[in-house]
């Protein structure tokens, strides 16, 4: 798939099939996030994934409500980092930014490969670094559902969920987000 297909593909779609997620997939969206770029190339990201039934039982447990959809998910990746692992420059901490690329790199290997890559909010960050080793320094910066999209609205999605898997969200037009040359409101 080229590029701007990959990028025209993704969607942050709940209703969800399962897939086999193998070894080598992890290893294919790791290696992807591992190329993003970082502020003196600290690569401050650190992620868990989740295929094991009894553990995504204990993820699933640390959901918010309105997530029940991701139960139907056939992996979760922990998404965490800590300030102490990446640059501080006049203030600017990157450790945020760095480990948002490092996920959108991964976001879009897992679209190439045929799969849903959906990064939540809602949880309990306690729960879930318990429920996976995840040290308590470190913040949980996102969960991401793994899986395949499904041809059905999933029955564990809201009435206001299903109908946005109908179609992909209006973005903003670039009039709103694009400024040459200085900002304007």
């Amino acid at each position: 798939m080229e590029l701007k297909e990959v990028i025209e593909k993704r969607r942050a779609l709940r209703s969800l099939e399962k897939v086999d997620i193998t070894e080598d997939m992890i290893k294919q969206m790791a290696e992807a996030a591992t190329l993003a770029p970082s502020c003196f190339n600290n690569q401050p990201w650190r992620f868990v994934f989740v295929t094991e039934e009894e553990k995504l039982k204990a993820v699933f447990g640390g959901l918010s409500r309105g997530n029940e959809w991701l139960q139907a998910a056939s992996g979760v990746v922990a998404i965490f980092t800590q300030k102490d692992l990446d640059c501080v420059v006049k203030g600017r901490e990157y450790y945020l930014f760095d480990t948002g690329m490092a996920t959108a790199y991964m976001m879009l290997m897992a679209t190439d490969m045929g799969l849903v890559f959906h990064p939540i909010a809602g949880y309990k960050e306690d729960g879930i670094k318990e429920a996976l080793n995840i040290p308590e320094a470190m913040t949980i910066i996102t969960l991401a559902a793994i899986g395949k999209a499904s041809k059905t609205i999933g029955e564990l999605l809201t009435e206001k969920q299903a109908l946005s898997e109908a179609q992909r969200p209006e973005r903003l037009p670039l009039e709103k987000v694009l400024f040459l040359n200085s900002y304007k409101e």
